[in-house]
């Protein structure tokens, strides 16, 4: 699969992971919040993620 280079990706699990680098394949990702105010990175997740 052809990577994405404007989306660095280190979650190998996910099935859109570049397999040769690291990487994400999708065209664009979208970024999810589970607080009603993110104020730190771990408020934050990729909503595109999905288990290989």
């Amino acid at each position: 699969m052809e990577h994405n280079a404007s989306i660095g990706c280190t979650v190998t699990e996910c099935k859109y992971h570049c397999k040769d680098d690291n990487y994400c394949t999708l065209e664009q990702i979208q970024v999810v919040k589970h607080e009603p105010q993110a104020s730190t990175v771990q408020c934050t997740d990729c909503g595109s993620f999905e288990i290989r």
